[in-house]
């Protein structure tokens, strides 16, 4: 069974909060598919981040077609939401700012477990 449990750092929960109306429904119902499928949840809705340290995943909602990604991991039994951002073509620059930001939180978040 994968696991199901997701966390949402407090960050990320903010910068959730900061999303369009319109694409925050759709980032939730995209977390909701996490936390019922876990990692059986597949493309088109996740895929891995190219280039990330580790097996950062970045889920994305409306099946890829959002200009927004939500980036996450597997760390134990959790699945760890760590940032939100844009998505690789719509902002290149940004979405590796975001990536890098995302694996900082998530080694902070691990070393204090």
């Amino acid at each position: 069974m994968p696991p199901r449990e997701v966390e949402v750092l407090a960050e990320a929960q903010a910068e959730l909060r900061r999303l369009p109306p319109r694409e925050a429904q759709a980032v939730a119902q995209a977390v909701r598919k996490l936390e019922a499928l876990g990692e059986e949840l597949g493309h088109p809705h996740t895929t891995a981040i190219q280039g990330s340290r580790g097996t950062l995943r970045e889920l994305r909602p409306r099946q890829g077609d959002s200009p927004w990604r939500v980036f996450y991991r597997r760390i134990g039994e959790v699945l760890v939401i760590a940032a939100v951002g844009p998505e690789a073509t719509v902002k290149p620059r940004d979405f590796r700012r975001v990536v890098a930001l995302a694996e900082e939180r998530l080694s902070r978040w691990e070393s204090a477990q």
